[in-house]
């Protein structure tokens, strides 16, 4: 990966000028890259002495708490005496990563956006950053922001600064931000870094199924119940599926944070169908997952319609609409969207 050297020397000078308060901060309904980059960054950060935390908006996936280092993660949606808030607020640096877009970030955007005086640094591989950042590390060819963070820390220290743990946390995120390895966006230096890894002692197969083989028996049925809802449809010859999921039927099945995750990949086993989604009801506002794959730009589609973005295959967005309003709204857009000859020679 060619990182920009500038960039890299300026990151340097700040990390080896003298003990400092960091935040590493990660994205909403934070997922296996957000947390592995998120914790190998941090455990990075503190060989330096500097006094490092990091923070997510709201609670990690509960077949994700056996990473090493999770436990230290600070919630900031169950911060109830303004500690989190007060930490944010004497940092020197703040360290953005797996997302662009600061005011994304809910309730914890405030104190941040607060802090006048930290640096701002983003590590991350989402397309169109805002310009927000004293220093940014913006990728979007990459396949993972762990992917990234490795070749940060080789760039900085080399490989021998990458602990058996850290390789552990950078694994989770790279393995789960690929599809297990199954999405267009692999490259050689992938598999480079990922041997890298076992030759550090990672386990692949235990990761494997720590992440994969750990859901509740209730999470199952869920995705049975959800995936016996999908509805197709078909426009100019592009096939789409999506599925829609209230509040209330997730109750049914005790859902709990993360047990949605990877519900939108599997209407793409269906051979012919080529974009997927999925719309899940909050308290506040219906959060769209898109999934797509050969030339269906979903961060495109995400954008112009659902205030969203992301990657060209992977993306999300809102709707502050009823779920009905939502899905009638969403058919129209894929008739207006497919049918557009713009939208399909990107």
């Amino acid at each position: 990966m060619d990182i920009d050297s500038e960039n890299l020397s300026r990151l340097k000078s700040l990390l080896e000028s003298g003990p400092k308060k960091i935040a590493v901060l990660s994205h909403t309904n934070p997922d296996g890259d957000a947390l592995g980059s998120s914790l190998a960054w941090a455990d990075f950060l503190r060989t330096f002495g500097h006094t490092v935390e990091c923070i997510v908006p709201n609670r990690y996936p509960y077949f994700l708490e056996w990473m090493p280092g999770i436990s230290g993660i600070r919630v900031f949606k169950d911060d109830k005496n303004g500690e989190t808030a007060k930490f944010i607020s004497e940092c020197e640096i703040i360290f953005c990563l797996d997302f662009n877009c600061i005011a994304r970030l809910e309730g914890l955007s405030e104190p941040i956006l607060a802090n006048k005086k930290a640096k701002f640094v983003l590590i991350d591989h989402h397309l169109n950053p805002p310009a927000e950042y004293d220093i940014a590390f913006s990728y979007p060819e990459c396949s993972s922001t762990s992917l990234l963070v490795y070749n940060l820390i080789e760039r900085l220290s080399g490989v021998s600064a990458i602990t058996k743990e850290m390789g552990e946390a950078l694994f989770v995120g790279i393995m789960t931000d690929t599809g297990n390895f199954s999405f267009s966006n692999l490259s050689a230096e992938l598999f480079e870094t990922v041997a890298s890894l076992v030759r550090l002692g990672v386990d692949i197969p235990h990761i494997h199924s720590m992440v994969y083989n750990s859901f509740t028996a209730d999470r199952v049925k869920l995705l049975g119940y959800a995936l016996c809802k999908m509805e197709t449809l078909k426009t100019n010859g592009i096939g789409v599926a999506y599925i829609t999921l209230k509040e209330s039927e997730l109750r049914k099945f005790n859902f709990q944070q993360g047990d949605s995750e990877g519900f939108v990949n599997y209407p793409l086993t269906i051979k012919w169908l080529s974009m997927s989604v999925i719309f899940i009801e909050t308290r506040n506002f219906i959060r769209i997952s898109f999934r797509s794959r050969g030339d269906v730009d979903v961060s495109k589609f995400a954008k112009m319609y659902f205030e969203g973005g992301g990657h060209r295959n992977a993306s999300g967005g809102k709707s502050f609409k009823s779920m009905p309003e939502t899905v009638a709204y969403f058919r129209k857009c894929v008739e207006e969207f497919f049918n557009d000859p713009a939208n399909l020679n990107d």
